[in-house]
């Protein structure tokens, strides 16, 4: 329960973070770092407009979204602590619950009937599956690294395996899961969550037609999966044996520095060419698969 009450609370200010890192970099002033929770608020208390030519997908599809990452939450632990939904093979359920949600938001926007969110969906589709193996991958690489398959276990005995190469594969794999979420909340060097320019569009396009309490809710979830893979970060970068209080303020420290990295990233990195994305998020891929690698051989199970 500490896990899922933590990611809450970071997911407060994860995107004021961001916004007051790009203010600073660009030498802005810029709004606070609680700006994001107020425009949601406003958000929530106004209504939502639907198209005649949209259905109860579309309508469904924010509910769905948040659902499954509030879900997807439970799965996660803190520390030694056991996450409140553990069993093997978890992290697999865990990936999918959020394809689940991904699924609900490119079916909704097909469901206006509009070319161009037609166009934002295929993409963000074609995105989320190229990046999927990459996450497999990567977990794949610290299940054999470990012995388990659940992220509970797998955490706890991450750095007591008493090899040499730990702080090695904390480091590949933390930049796997600062990229993989770039990816995954349409983020740069994929998408920039604040053009409006309309042949360049992702994730913007497919929410255009959302409004009032739906896009509070799509927003919601969006700052919760950012939380989400800070904790991963956290749990792969922070021993498990260090104290409480001690590792609590790491896991805050850890998601300010996810969300200043963000922030720099979207302001010194232009945005790449469409064609190039596909290589771009591949190449994660290829950084997981050579860690696999090296494991098979550490551990002498290449034959």
């Amino acid at each position: 329960m500490a896990g899922f009450l933590l990611i809450v609370i970071a997911a407060l200010f994860f995107p004021g973070v961001i916004i007051r890192t790009k203010s600073i970099a660009s030498g802005r002033k810029g709004p606070g770092v609680f700006q994001p929770l107020k425009d949601i608020a406003v958000m929530l208390r106004k209504g939502s407009v639907f198209s005649n030519t949209t259905g109860i997908m579309f309508r469904m599809a924010p509910a769905v979204a948040l659902a499954t990452v509030v879900v997807a939450m439970l799965l996660l632990p803190f520390a030694e602590n056991k996450a409140l939904i553990s069993f093997e093979g978890d992290f697999i359920f865990f990936a999918y619950l959020l394809a689940l949600g991904k699924f609900f938001m490119i079916i909704g926007a097909l469901d206006t009937g509009s070319s161009f969110q037609g166009m934002g969906a295929s993409r963000e589709a074609l995105f989320s599956m190229i990046v999927e193996p990459a996450f497999f991958v990567l977990l794949a690489t610290f299940a054999m690294f470990t012995g388990y398959t659940s992220f509970s276990v797998i955490f706890n005995h991450f750095y007591i395996t008493g090899n040499d190469y730990v702080l090695i594969y904390s480091i590949i794999g933390a930049y796997l899961f600062v990229q993989i979420a770039m990816v995954e909340n349409s983020r740069l060097p994929v998408d920039d969550p604040k053009t409006h320019l309309e042949l360049t569009m992702v994730h913007e396009v497919m929410i255009l037609d959302h409004s009032g309490f739906d896009k509070a809710l799509i927003h919601t979830g969006t700052y919760l999966k950012f939380a989400i893979y800070g904790s991963l970060i956290y749990n792969l970068i922070v021993p498990a044996g260090w104290n409480t209080i001690l590792k609590i303020v790491m896991f805050f420290v850890v998601q300010a520095l996810f969300a200043v990295v963000i922030g720099i990233t979207e302001s010194f990195r232009a945005r790449n060419k469409m064609n190039k994305n596909p290589k771009y998020i591949l190449t994660l891929t290829s950084v997981a698969l050579i860690a696999f690698m090296v494991i098979l051989i550490l551990t002498e199970k290449l034959v």
